[in-house]
Parts: C-alpha cells; sequence; structure tokens
C-alpha cells in the first residue's frame, strides 16, 4: 500500500484513523504492507545527492556524513519526503513488523507479516529476495491512496529480470548491535524510475486496475502479479532493442561509477562492473578498479 495523506483530505483522527480503516479492510485474515524507505542514511541515493548538492568545500561534505544517522531496525523512521506519513503510522502501529534492509525496509501487519518482511537481502533492494518479490509469490493487490501508478515501487521487480542489469555500488550507513556506526557497502542493481511513466502507460492498456475513491483522494486497486509481469514485457522488449544499439537499458558497455567517495573506499570494497563485448558481469578488486579508473580517467580505455 502507497498513500498521501494529504491527498484522502481532512480525516477525524488523523493518520490513525487512516490505519485502522485499512487494517479492517484486510481484515484478521489478510496482511497491510507498506514500504518504509530511509535514503537518508546512504551515499548513493538522490536524497544524499540532492541534499549535498550545493556544498562545494569537501569538509561540508565531510561534515554533513558525519551528522548522518545510521539506520537501525526499531527506531529510524520512515522518510517522509519518500512515503510518507501513512507508512511510517503503520511502521509504529504495535506489532507491526520490518524488514532490515537499510535503504529499502518494509513493514507488515498481519498473519503472514513475518514471511513477508523476512530475510531482506542487502545486494536486493527490490527484487525476488526482498518483500517485493514474496508479495509477487503471493499474488498480492497493491492499493494505491491518492498516489500514481507512475511511483508503484513494486514495478522495481521488474528491473531484476533482464540478463545482466545494470550494477552500480551502494553505501548505507547502519547502527550494530552495540549501536556503533558502520558502512555497509555492496554491489546491487541500479535502479531507476524514470521510465515508469512510459511503461505505466502501457501497463494501464493492459491491465485492468481497480478505480474507486477514498475521501478525495483517487484511488487504485493494482492486482501485482500481471502488473510486474506486463512492466517485465516492457523492459525486455527495450533490452532486446538495446542490444542493436547504444543500450539505454538492460547490458551496460561501461564502467559504472563508484558512487563512495574515494577517502571511503577500503581493500574490503569490491566494485562491480560489464564487460563491454561479453556483457558479463565482472567483480575487481580496489586494486584493479583504482588501475581501470586511471586508464579510462587518462583516455587509455574506453
Amino acid at each position: 500500500m502507497q498513500a498521501s495523506l494529504r491527498s484522502i483530505g481532512q480525516v477525524r483522527g488523523g493518520v490513525r484513523t487512516v490505519v485502522d480503516a485499512l487494517l479492517e479492510a484486510v481484515g484478521p485474515m489478510g496482511t497491510l504492507v507498506v514500504y518504509t524507505a530511509t535514503p537518508e542514511n546512504s551515499l548513493s541515493s538522490p536524497a544524499y545527492l540532492a541534499d549535498t548538492a550545493g556544498m562545494v568545500l569537501r569538509s561540508q561534505k565531510i561534515a554533513y556524513r558525519r551528522a548522518m544517522e545510521p539506520f537501525d531496525i526499531d527506531r529510524t523512521p520512515s522518510s517522509r519526503r519518500t512515503v510518507g506519513i501513512v507508512s511510517e503510522a503503520v511502521r509504529t502501529t504495535p506489532g507491526a513488523l520490518r524488514s532490515a534492509h537499510p535503504q529499502t525496509s518494509f513493514a507488515a501487519m498481519g498473519p503472514r507479516a513475518a514471511e513477508i518482511v523476512a530475510d531482506h537481502r542487502l545486494d536486493c533492494h527490490l527484487g525476488e529476495d526482498s518483500p517485493v518479490g514474496r508479495l509477487y509469490e503471493m499474488q498480492a493487490q497493491g492499493l494505491l491512496l491518492g498516489v500514481t501508478d507512475r511511483t508503484f515501487t513494486p514495478y522495481h521487480l521488474a528491473e531484476y529480470y533482464p540478463p545482466n542489469p545494470p550494477v552500480r555500488v551502494h553505501a548505507a550507513l547502519v547502527s550494530t548491535e552495540h549501536r556503533l556506526r558502520c558502512w555497509k557497502l555492496f554491489n546491487a542493481v541500479d535502479l531507476d524510475d524514470g521510465h515508469f511513466p512510459e511503461m505505466g502507460e502501457r501497463i494501464r492498456r493492459e491491465v485492468p486496475f481497480g478505480e474507486g475513491q477514498v475521501g478525495a483522494a483517487d484511488s487504485l486497486l493494482v492486482p501485482l502479479v500481471p502488473a510486474v509481469d506486463a512492466a517485465r514485457r516492457w523492459i525486455m522488449e527495450r533490452y532486446l532493442a538495446d542490444r542493436m544499439t547504444p543500450p539505454a537499458y538492460g547490458i551496460i558497455r561501461r564502467l559504472h561509477t563508484c558512487c563512495m567517495p574515494p577517502e571511503l573506499w577500503s581493500e574490503s570494497c569490491t566494485f562491480t562492473t560489464v564487460e563491454r563485448d561479453s556483457g558479463e558481469l565482472r567483480t575487481l578488486s580496489l586494486k584493479e578498479f583504482m588501475t581501470t579508473r586511471q586508464a579510462l580517467l587518462s583516455g587509455g580505455a574506453r
């Protein structure tokens, strides 16, 4: 479920009334799931890039990173600029469970909540080994309350379908069990919602959505399996086309730029690239990456 409380309009009792109504609607046998993303603890998110865009001094960015709050599964609130107040209200409802991904967590309430949020792999933000993948397997319904389907998070599941999807290095700050700050560096698919408007128009033509009004909000009920399958078909058509033209999607024939600033790189970092000719993934050590990067910067490789 994704919702905009502002779009719903004035509600007596506010957001708690909305959450209670949602839980009543799914009933005792249903499970309510919301996205509780936290991009503010990441160096590889649009949120970080936007917040630091005006910082011209290196010392400013260092100070910003030192002040960043690490992800704590129990304490870190959902990002209000990413998912809104309704998701946070579900997360903080007694009995809610949350997945452990430091960037793309989900919260769930109901008999299948534990199954949905368990084992959210670090390198699988919104893929098969995430709550999105489990909702797909369960043939769930996606409810959009006052939110356009152009921001429907489960569409990202389709981006894991093509062979060799674009990969990048991600970085997230987390809190350890002793409340220490720890940077997690990992390779994962480079997700992009820039194509959602065009893709969404195609999906709406192929898949019937339920439509209705909740308060003042235009709302949609999205059947997850046919919608994601339609997204996969759209992406695979672009993937096959890109095999014959300079690729905008699918196989990436260039070295991905690392999002981590060099002062945070260490010998434990690995960097995933895609071979220009074969399209196969290759993992480089820090030394190998630096050698290749220097060659690119000097014009010695392409």
